[in-house]
């Protein structure tokens, strides 16, 4: 759905941008422009100087300009975050034998992940998030380890116990993980 509303939006805003970029270029060049258009030869300006002045002389003229440019680049910002941040999985494309496949809701291995992974020894708590495409995803993992965890071990257990059955479950030919792993913070035992 991100993808739709970028793609509708950059569209959109590319046709203003390049309708009013052609009206402006032709006002500037003498030609024929729509009788509508404020702008009708080289000499026109965005703003003439009676126009200025009378705006300059409205006292909520200059906060509601700096208002509404720093929501458009707030705007803009958050947009750009949006694009940057790395989204997840929705589902999953299983093959079922048949020719035609099926859609397994990402969130849900996800779920199925982070259980058994947290069931393995020494695992305190795990996160999954899915990515990649739905034909061939990744899985990002964060093991909590308990303080007399080996992380090797915990390592050798996710890919060959978790992700295997995951991936075999799913009737994916891989499952590339990335595992991050970090220990309990614990307090410091009192010696008596």
């Amino acid at each position: 759905m991100l993808r739709t509303v970028n793609r509708v939006l950059l569209g959109l805003a590319g046709l203003v941008l390049f309708l009013a970029g052609g009206a402006v270029l032709a006002a500037g060049f003498g030609l024929d422009v729509p009788s509508w258009w404020p702008w009708h030869g080289k000499t026109d300006v965005l703003l003439s100087r009676s126009r200025r002045d009378h705006w300059n002389d409205q006292g909520w003229w200059w906060p509601v300009v700096i208002a509404v440019l720093a929501l458009i680049v707030l705007l803009a910002l958050w947009w750009l975050l949006a694009q940057l941040r790395r989204a997840r999985l929705a589902e999953v494309l299983v093959d079922s034998g048949d020719g035609e496949g099926a859609l397994l809701r990402g969130r849900a291995l996800e779920a199925v992940l982070a259980g058994e992974a947290e069931g393995l020894d020494g695992v305190s708590r795990a996160e999954v998030v899915l990515g990649g495409r739905r034909s061939a995803p990744s899985a990002r993992v964060e093991l909590l380890l308990e303080a007399h965890a080996e992380p090797a071990g915990a390592l050798a257990r996710l890919e060959g116990e978790s992700l295997a059955h995951a991936r075999d479950s799913a009737g994916l030919a891989s499952l590339p993980a990335e595992v991050r792993l970090r220990a309990v913070k614990h307090r410091a035992r009192r010696v008596s």
